[in-house]
């Protein structure tokens, strides 16, 4: 590809950025809309029916209100560009979002069988069936419709942030799905502990998904590598330095949020002039850049065959 094409391409590749990041913030501001409106309307339903799963499902949009608030927060924040104080960017923070959007997740799910068992406890009486399920319905309809934005607007760099809003306002989908299959079970057999049971079994659902998010969070603050990522690149630098003549070692990648950072070491003849090893390792970095643009730094290390043999006391085995 020439100069020419090359500029074209990363301008195109920059345009569709920018206007996935525009897409991210209307999305998550529309969230915060829609959660607000979502949690009125189970609240009257819950009012109404009297219902403990509807409650519970009620309860769960409250959390969901302060998770998404935060991730509107934690979205704007990550997005703000390297500074003095942050030489690589605040992106991390979307890790924080999507842990704190899983705790959030755990103890409404908590709450939920909190409620379930009081249920147990006291009897349980449902008033008003048809509104309820009506309202239910509806707000279930639109939160599913805005979770699978939110998704697909996630595998576009694989935000942690966006994935853990979208699986929360899963759950809040899967609570409302559970309690309109308890009115229905209920409208059917008139067996009203229907209610409490298939509330718990939602509970159950959402406490795994918290819990996977808080283990998935902690991986990325942690920087697990990802093994799919790692053996894409190591494939592409096995095939590019053997045609070079050349080899690598200490390939390292991490995930930060919305940015892969890759780093390796590259292997030269002693004789080589740095003018061209530098020439070289820039080839490398642009073809791995390309298989992640924009969302992607990457960094060579250049190193003479005569000191291959030392290794660092930081590589990996």
């Amino acid at each position: 590809m020439d100069g020419f094409g090359l500029v074209k391409k990363q301008q195109i590749i920059q345009n569709l950025f920018v206007n996935y990041e525009r897409w991210q913030k209307r999305l998550l501001d529309a969230s915060i809309v829609i959660a607000l409106g979502v949690l009125a309307a189970k609240v009257t339903a819950a009012v109404m029916t009297d219902s403990s799963a509807i409650y519970s499902d009620a309860a769960e949009s409250v959390v969901h209100v302060l998770a998404v608030a935060f991730a509107a927060w934690a979205l704007r924040f990550a997005r703000k560009p390297a500074d003095r104080t942050h030489h690589f960017g605040h992106d991390k923070v979307s890790y924080v979002s999507s842990g704190f959007e899983g705790a959030l997740i755990g103890a409404a799910a908590i709450w939920v069988i909190y409620q379930a068992v009081k249920q147990f406890i006291y009897g349980v009486e449902i008033h008003h069936l048809g509104l309820g399920v009506a309202i239910t319905l509806g707000v279930a309809l639109v939160q599913a419709t805005l979770a699978g934005c939110l998704l697909r607007l996630a595998r576009f760099d694989g935000s942690p942030l966006l994935r853990a809003n979208a699986l929360h306002l899963l759950t809040d989908v899967w609570t409302s799905v559970a309690a309109l299959i308890s009115l229905a079970l209920y409208h059917f057999t008139q067996w009203p502990w229907w209610d409490p049971v298939i509330a718990i079994i939602a509970a159950a659902n959402i406490l795994y998904v918290g819990l996977r998010l808080v283990r998935k969070s902690l991986s990325g603050l942690l920087d697990e590598a990802d093994v799919a990522v790692e053996k894409t690149i190591s494939e592409l630098l096995d095939r590019e330095t053997s045609a070079m003549g050349l080899s690598y070692h200490n390939l390292r990648c991490r995930h930060s949020g919305t940015l892969h950072w890759v780093e390796f070491h590259l292997i030269f003849d002693d004789a080589m002039t740095v003018k061209h090893a530098h020439e070289l390792a820039t080839q490398l970095e642009a073809a791995i850049a390309d298989l992640y643009q924009p969302n992607i730094r990457v960094i060579s290390h250049l190193e003479p065959k005569s000191s291959e043999h030392i290794k660092q006391l930081w590589e990996a085995p």
